[in-house]
């Protein structure tokens, strides 16, 4: 038996296969308090006291990722942390400068031939780190809400006039905790304004919800093409054989999947666990795309690794393994200055506690880096 049946049979006896195995009854059996989490792990002190903290980033996870973090580092990126509440140089609550670009509810429009369109607030499971935290999770149930269409329509009104918009990302929230129905009119909407040529959707879903990727979810999906996936993977703990099959049937359909990793102090930032993480991507054809620097969002010094670090870790898997399971090594700037890959002819320097980088525009943006 392994881990996750032991976990199972021992908090769900009387689940049937049938149930796990429904998305929407992981869905409305998410843990969300200390009591129901309780149950299923011991907690420490201050996991039960950062669990009570009033005004904070809320708490979620579904029983099939419970059955994944459980042992395994991943935990930290789910249970509350005390070290949220402590916020260090550079940090804010919009890092990426997501607000000043927003050119209508929900939709980001910073680089000349993108948008980024933020369709739900939802997620299955919060990540501690989550860059979104200001938006996301404040809602019991999920949003399936009177009037989610007609929020969207500025978006889609704004996307059909702007002809240099060629490139949707559609990101949240998670837009796969979307019903069926929501998302064939969302896929649907886009693919009626001609000079949007590619969709891409960014998900954790195949990680954290694998039952989600079911084949009518599948066939929606097929009729919209190009359709692209940006994945959301941390932890080769979480290429379970549900992740490993919800991949192979995204691959199967036609969908190109990328993965987009968040390096994180003391659960992912060593070679092995890298390497070991994109090999299985592979494996299950999802290409590594990029490794992300933790975003500065408020409390999350605790996760952030040093850059140099993070370029050791990029040195230490280039030439070890194939150019395939590489990722690019990037940071989101913070003030709006995009993503800037980070390589000898971007790094500029230092300042103090900050590095300086060059980004797509030749400006300088600092990110904070304390020695």
């Amino acid at each position: 038996m392994n881990k996750a049946d032991y976990f199972r049979k021992r908090f769900y006896p009387d689940v049937s296969d049938e149930q796990w195995n429904d998305w929407h009854w992981q869905l409305s059996r998410r843990l969300t308090g200390e009591q129901e989490l309780k149950r299923l792990f011991d907690l420490t002190h201050d996991e039960e006291l950062a669990l009570k903290q009033k005004d904070s980033f809320p708490f979620a996870i579904t029983p099939y990722y419970a059955s994944v973090v459980d042992g395994s580092p991943l935990r930290k990126t789910m249970f509350p942390d005390l070290k949220e509440k402590i916020c260090s140089n550079g940090e804010t609550d919009d890092p990426l400068g997501e607000e000043p670009c927003m050119v209508a509810p929900g939709l980001v429009h910073r680089y000349p031939d993108r948008v980024l369109f933020l369709t739900t607030k939802y997620c299955s499971c919060y990540c501690r780190y989550c860059t979104r935290s200001r938006l996301v999770g404040r809602h019991s149930s999920q949003t399936e809400t009177i009037g989610l269409k007609a929020s969207w329509e500025e978006a889609f009104k704004y996307i059909a006039k702007h002809t240099e918009v060629r490139d949707v990302l559609i990101s949240g929230g998670d837009p796969l905790t979307l019903s069926d129905n929501t998302l064939d009119y969302l896929l649907c909407r886009l693919r009626e304004i001609k000079h949007v040529e590619i969709i891409r959707i960014g998900s954790k879903v195949p990680a954290v919800l694998p039952m989600r990727i079911t084949p009518d979810l599948l066939k929606i999906i097929q009729k919209y093409h190009p359709v692209f996936f940006s994945l959301h993977f941390t932890h080769p703990d979480e290429i379970t054989p549900e992740t490993a099959k919800a991949c192979e049937d995204i691959a199967n359909t036609g969908i190109p999947a990328g993965s987009q990793t968040v390096l994180l102090k003391d659960i992912n930032d060593d070679p092995d666990t890298l390497k070991k993480l994109m090999h299985e991507l592979l494996k299950h054809r999802v290409r590594p795309y990029y490794l992300f620097q933790c975003d500065p969002i408020l409390g999350s010094m605790h996760f952030r690794v040093p850059v140099s670090r993070g370029i050791e870790l990029i040195n230490a898997l280039r030439g070890y393994t194939s150019g395939y399971a590489v990722p690019t090594y990037a940071i989101d700037i913070p003030g709006g200055g995009g993503k800037i890959i980070i390589n000898d002819q971007r790094y500029m320097g230092r300042d103090g506690d900050f590095i300086l980088l060059k980004n797509f525009e030749n400006k300088i943006y600092r990110y904070p880096d304390p020695i």
